[in-house]
């Protein structure tokens, strides 16, 4: 598995006592992931996910259960939480944070065509308006004061050309006023595989945990960077343009996020670049992950400043 808490049969019929979810029939370890330890769980009420939570602390949970929870209610497909006995999201399992939640249809693609950049396009404009109505804020983790904060770390890894280029992206994008443009609750990194499809059509949204309080756009421009993106690191045109239409269709966009989109395309793709060479360079004890290669999104970055042609509608 990813990481790294082994739960057996008997110690999740336990704690499963303090659920109304029946009898365990199968536990299963889910190999992806990163910050979690996940479990395909199937009892004889239904098929689940539970996740003994690494990193994210019993105090920082509830915006993100409290998220999901909220979402499902407004028709978004994202895990649903399921509450204990005492009418709960949260437990504890094997001395971790704990949760379970429903288990939903679909598998993740790595090539995606233009309609489920289209399907997920309108998606993540559904799932934004719904969040205008969640009432939690939760400041982004990994914006301007991370970003000054994470680069300094990382610089002995670069070379000169890099280590200018990181420097100058993270000045830039810290004097930009990206709190100006619409805000509200954005999933942050809504890949490729964190999201279930049925053909054409979206079975899901999953992993929530670096969900934040941010500029709706800066989401687009996260999701655009994986899901319409070519193999040599520049946007496929037809393929943008088909994602943001069907996001438009659902969220119109204004003005002041047309003249902010080239900048946020370049903000996303340093968010990604930085952590990556974070997690290469200084992962943290005891991680049994695979790094993402940085380079990736370096490519990326460089793509967008060298770009004089965007999509937009």
């Amino acid at each position: 598995m990813a990481v790294f808490t082994s739960v057996s049969e008997a110690e999740l019929t336990a704690w499963l006592g303090d659920y109304s979810l029946g009898q365990l029939l199968e536990l299963q370890g889910i190999a992806s992931g990163i910050e979690n330890t996940n479990y395909f769980v199937t009892t004889s009420n239904g098929r689940f996910v539970l996740t003994l939570f690494e990193i994210l602390t019993a105090d920082e949970l509830p915006f993100y259960l409290n998220l999901m929870a909220h979402l499902a209610r407004h028709g978004i497909p994202c895990p649903n939480p399921v509450a204990n006995r005492a009418n709960q999201f949260l437990g504890k399992l094997n001395g971790k944070p704990a949760c379970i939640v429903s288990r939903l249809s679909g598998k993740s693609t790595t090539e995606p065509n233009s309609a489920q950049c289209a399907a997920i396009g309108a998606m993540l404009g559904q799932m934004h308006i719904a969040g205008q109505s969640f009432s939690q804020v939760m400041p982004n983790p990994r914006g301007a004061a991370w970003r000054a904060a994470t680069a300094p770390q990382v610089r002995p890894f670069l070379d000169a050309q890099q280590a200018a280029l990181l420097e100058k992206e993270v000045v830039l994008h810290a004097q930009q006023k990206y709190a100006q443009l619409p805000q509200g609750v954005i999933h942050a990194d809504l890949f490729r595989d964190n999201v279930l499809l049925e053909e054409n059509r979206v079975g899901g949204l999953i992993d929530f945990y670096f969900a934040c309080s941010d500029a709706l756009l800066y989401d687009v421009a996260i999701t655009v960077n994986d899901w319409c993106m070519n193999a040599d690191g520049t946007l496929d045109m037809a393929k943008t343009q088909a994602f943001l239409r069907a996001y438009y269709a659902e969220r119109p966009l204004l003005d002041n996020e047309r003249e902010a989109w080239p900048l946020l395309l370049r903000a996303a793709a340093l968010r990604f670049w930085l952590s990556r060479l974070f997690d290469k360079y200084l992962p943290r004890d005891g991680e049994l992950i695979h790094a993402h290669d940085p380079r990736h999104f370096e490519r990326i970055l460089q793509n967008h400043i060298a770009a004089t042609k965007f999509v937009w509608l």
